[in-house]
């Protein structure tokens, strides 16, 4: 998964079909079009190499 990052916008691009359907579930989880959007809250610490995995948690 490519991530790449301008001031306040994230942009992840998937890299195999696999990431593609993971990344489509993710956005199908957190995006609604008639509602209101969910919002992902970091969850612990991400500083490799002691830590491999970046978590967040839905909210909304």
């Amino acid at each position: 998964m490519k991530i790449e990052l301008d001031n306040n916008l994230v942009a992840f691009t998937p890299e195999s079909e696999a990431e593609a359907k993971a990344l489509a579930m993710l956005w199908a989880t957190v995006v609604d079009c008639v509602g209101f959007n969910k919002k992902l809250v970091a969850v612990g610490e991400f500083q490799p190499p002691k830590s491999e995995t970046a978590r967040f948690a839905i909210e909304g």
